[in-house]
């Protein structure tokens, strides 16, 4: 044994120490530690990852999308979505988040049956490492839990192996009062099994059944499907649901010590396979608790910024950057080896859970009415005493921004461009969902078709009328296409848009959202400026604090910005400015 797998044996020991502290187990750490290795194929380990590399820069972006978003008659899913990418990112977009692309049951992807294949319907592994040859590949790593009709838990109610002891258990009599959910159904099924009734865990629905991870096995078979994933071109990994990994009567089930340290674990075995590989935790939880994901840079790489898509939309709404001035004031700026995962749509709902704290409920309610005055949802959660609390907007994006409080107005494409031209700008690494790209709107028909609302902004482009659209340069498809396109190739060539790069808040009025980014090098300086009111707004050059003896210009429309006497810009309404030294 040399040194460095003498090393990893060692760590993997101490998080396993700290996982199953107290607990018997049928199996010894240190053998435990060796299966793990044995199954990630590290028995040759040759490198100690580096802590605070960072595996990103400004050039990379992100396209969120299903394996099935585009259809074309005669041709697998993945084919046209690999086909897409290459006739349109323009080596913008060079990494591609796919949801879940294996066989499910339910939850559109989500309800896992069989985490080591591909969905038929969509193609198959060759698909897969096609597309993760040319592009930086993200997949779900569904860890929470699994299908009640896949072969797991089916040999969970027969008592057979593998299957026998995957899945959380508890009892009707188990003090479950505090357990946090984010839906509304009771927590427990009651189960007919081959042992007799079992009540199991589920946190999101009867058809997701929740895995047991004080089971070391269940550890095994994730090692195993984190190994196969790599050997497809896996690169980016999205810990599903993480949140709710470990759970305990009497506690919130919530972010407990045990899942902080399984993430620790992942991560450890992850960066010793691949070491350019990264874990992005997604947790839709109350921002102080999501934080908590980046740990001591040992935890995520990447946490996503699920603040920031209410606050965008509230102040873009509003035309009042309080809330989210405030937030973006008191956000830590992410050591190297760790950033911040931008979005502002996905294909599920605006979260509320991330903005309690942040924003008052009357304006939470403001916010909830406008987005339903819009065509949108709400989806709910339970509270303890059994209340029920708004959880999360279904709307498509496009469609949230089409007028403010007071109603639908003209400035809805512009407020659209705006409100990723913030995003594109902020700390971190953006992503964008495919309907964002597209500016698709609410699906109302597949809402109604599938009977849940997050289908409204899961559409899906019949792929010869969107090349169609996409072709029209005077349809909204286009117009926002192509101006997102043009924004991500000017991000693509700035230092100060690397993720890791200064920010900090600017002041300008209610009216304004600004902030300063300075490249790493400290030769780049951007102000990033942007209106978020239906009026025109003038603003003096001297008050943006620009250094002297330098040329400035706005990036995005290549004007000189003079920076002497008393000299002026007016933003027009939503218009955006980075005003560049370089």
């Amino acid at each position: 044994m040399n040194d460095l797998q003498a090393h990893l044996i060692q760590r993997l020991q101490d998080h396993l120490l700290l996982i199953y502290d107290g607990m018997p187990l049928n199996i010894s750490h240190a053998d435990l530690s060796q299966q793990l290795i044995t199954e990630m194929r590290l028995e040759q380990c040759t490198h100690i990852p580096e802590q605070y590399a960072n595996h990103w820069s400004e050039k990379d972006a992100i396209v969120i999308t299903y394996g099935d978003s585009l259809l074309n008659e005669n041709e697998k899913p993945l084919h046209t979505l690999e086909r897409f990418l290459d006739t349109y990112s323009d080596d913008i977009l060079n990494s591609v988040h796919i949801l879940p692309f294996f066989p499910y049951s339910s939850d559109d992807g989500f309800s896992v049956m069989d985490f080591t294949s591909v969905n038929e319907a969509l193609g198959d592994w060759s698909d897969i490492e096609a597309i993760a040859k040319d592009y930086r590949l993200m997949a779900d790593l569904v860890i929470n839990h699994c299908s009640a009709k896949g072969q797991w838990f089916q040999n969970f109610i027969q008592q057979q192996d593998p299957g026998k002891e995957y899945f959380f258990t508890a009892s009707p009599s188990d003090d479950l009062s505090q357990v946090v959910r984010p839906r509304t159904n009771p927590l427990l099924q009651e189960v007919e099994t081959a042992a007799g009734t079992k009540y199991v865990w589920c946190t999101f629905s009867f058809d997701q059944v929740d895995l047991d991870f004080r089971n070391p096995e269940v550890l095994c078979q994730f090692a195993r499907i984190i190994r196969l994933y790599l050997d497809k071109g896996v690169r980016i990994f999205r810990l599903d649901a993480i949140a709710f990994l470990w759970k305990q009567a009497g506690t919130r089930s919530l972010n407990l010590p045990q899942t902080h340290e399984v993430v620790r674990l992942l991560r450890t075995l992850i960066e010793h396979a691949q070491p350019d590989a990264v874990i992005i935790t997604e947790t839709n939880i109350p921002n102080r608790e999501n934080l908590e994901y980046f740990g001591n840079n040992n935890e995520a790489h990447w946490i996503y910024n699920f603040s920031l898509p209410p606050l965008l939309v509230h102040a873009l709404i509003t035309g009042n950057n309080f809330y989210f001035k405030q937030w973006l004031m008191a956000m830590p700026p992410a050591h190297n080896g760790t950033t911040y995962f931008n979005f502002i749509a996905s294909h599920d709902g605006i979260g509320l859970r991330p903005i309690e704290g942040l924003v008052s409920p009357e304006e939470e309610k403001q916010l909830i009415d406008t987005m339903q005055s819009f065509g949108g949802r709400i989806s709910w959660r339970s509270l303890e005493n059994g209340e029920r609390k708004p959880y999360e907007i279904n709307i498509a994006l496009f469609d949230a921004l089409k007028g403010t409080v007071n109603g639908e107005d003209e400035w809805q494409i512009e407020r659209f461009i705006c409100a990723h031209a913030i995003m594109f700008a902020l700390e971190g690494i953006p992503a964008i969902y495919i309907h964002s790209l597209l500016a698709t709107g609410n699906d109302y028909h597949k809402m109604e078709h599938r009977g849940h609302n997050r289908a409204i902004n899961r559409h899906q482009w019949h792929y010869p009328s969107l090349e169609l659209a996409l072709n029209d340069s005077s349809n909204h498809h286009s117009r926002v296409f192509s101006a997102l396109k043009n924004l991500l190739k000017i991000r693509q060539a700035q230092a100060a848009f690397h993720p890791n790069a200064t920010q900090y808040a600017q002041h300008f009025g209610e009216g304004i959202i600004a902030f300063w980014r300075e490249s790493q090098d400290q030769q780049q300086h951007i102000v990033c400026i942007n209106n978020i009111l239906p009026q025109d707004q003038t603003l003096l050059v001297s008050s943006f604090n620009l250094l002297q003896g330098e040329q400035w210009r706005d990036l995005i429309t290549n004007e000189v910005i003079t920076n002497t006497g008393g000299h002026s810009i007016t933003l027009a309404p939503y218009q955006s400015m980075w005003i560049s030294n370089v």
